[in-house]
């Protein structure tokens, strides 16, 4: 197992420090170090400016504008992007929906909807969770019936991500109540401005709206935008997840949000001396930082399975649930720093980072997978 990087590895990492260095937007870098709220704008001009470098969709094949880079360099362009803070891209289109398409999808579909994601025309969301449909995702309700050339869609989701900025949603629905519940699924792309969506906020506890309900009544799609074959839908929705889970570490973003920690707990004074020189406090600072570094090692260790062309297996979900809980703890830390002089912005980052244990799977969900798949028990 080889846990180092190549000299070729080490001088794309001085090309992506320096790209972004020249070409992340000043007032983008600022806003996303002070945790201001990033609107649709601004997450779509990020996107563009990668696009047009051609650095937008790295995992994608070359012919649909993929980079042809190995996995290695997806992962340092990653962690590079998030040490230097850029925005976030979006995963939805790029990579849920648009790696869904290329493994299942028609050539029409790929001709239709890949270059207006690659390009950030259309903003996509996810219609996954419902009321009583969250970890127990095949228990969903909504459903779809066909009738001719269309599906008839009727239900809700919820606590579904920005999509009150969304131009197509694609779904999870029932098409078969008789079958058993995985296999009476099917994956649907919808029109956001199709007749019969409506689109109701949910206000979360930091004031802010990002998650909301989506209604479906009687909203017709055409059985073109239908992915793969019907009924096939949880086949889909568990190579979706998989991608998903690989991307939520985010040990870029922790490692400059530990350094920002540091410096801001350099200058917070506590009983006349540095925080940071707090006995308590730097224990807790260290301790996490040693969390940290061991998850590199273990991203490390997934990569250089990916480098001898052997995906990883369930074992992933080890990075979904240590990268979250770091996420979460770094926020804790950084409100015990701050203590009552703590801004909005910064409390309302800490409220917001309450779901990363929750999304893509609970990580009581994620144990269990390890348990099940990885250890047999």
């Amino acid at each position: 197992m080889d846990l180092n990087y190549s000299p070729e590895e080490q001088a794309f990492r001085e090309e992506v420090r320096g790209w972004l260095r020249e070409n992340l937007p000043a007032d983008l870098r600022e806003k996303v170090s002070t945790h201001a709220h990033l609107a649709k704008d601004d997450l779509q001009r990020w996107h563009r400016i990668l696009a047009a470098r051609g650095w937008v969709a790295p995992s994608w094949p070359k012919e649909w504008g993929g980079t042809g880079w190995d996995p290695v360099q997806r992962y340092i362009f990653e962690e590079e992007s998030g040490y230097a803070g850029a925005p976030p891209l979006l995963p939805f289109g790029l990579s849920m929906c648009g790696p869904v398409l290329l493994k299942f999808g028609t050539d029409e579909q790929k001709r239709r909807f890949l270059p207006r994601i690659y390009g950030g025309d259309d903003f996509w969301c996810q219609g996954y969770s419902e009321p009583g449909s969250g970890s127990d995702l095949a228990s969903l309700k909504t459903r779809a019936t066909r009738e001719g050339g269309h599906y008839v869609v009727n239900g809700q989701k919820t606590w579904t991500t920005l999509a009150h900025y969304g131009d197509w949603i694609f779904c999870l629905v029932r098409t078969d109540a008789a079958a058993k519940k995985q296999e009476g699924i099917s994956f649907l792309l919808i029109d956001m401005k199709t007749p019969g969506i409506t689109v109701r906020p949910l206000i979360l506890m930091d004031g802010g709206h990002e998650v909301n309900e989506v209604f479906f009544d009687d909203v017709k799609v055409p059985v073109e935008n239908r992915v793969a074959d019907e009924g096939m839908g949880w086949t889909v929705a568990k190579y979706l997840l998989g991608h998903e889970r690989m991307n939520t570490a985010r040990i870029g973003t922790s490692r400059r949000e530990l350094e920002n920690l540091k410096e801001f707990a350099a200058t917070q004074r506590k009983n006349g001396r540095a925080l940071l020189e707090d006995t308590r406090f730097r224990d807790k600072i260290s301790r996490l930082e040693v969390e940290l570094m061991a998850l590199e090692i273990t991203n490390l260790r997934f990569l250089d399975q990916l480098r001898g062309g052997r995906p990883p297996g369930a074992e992933v979900s080890m990075l979904k649930i240590t990268g979250t809980e770091i996420q979460q703890r770094l926020t804790e830390l950084m409100m015990e720093a701050a203590g009552p002089t703590s801004d909005i912005a910064l409390a309302q980052r800490y409220c917001n980072y309450r779901k990363t244990s929750i999304y893509a799977g609970s990580n009581e969900i994620q144990r269990n997978i390890i348990a099940k798949m990885s250890l047999g028990l």
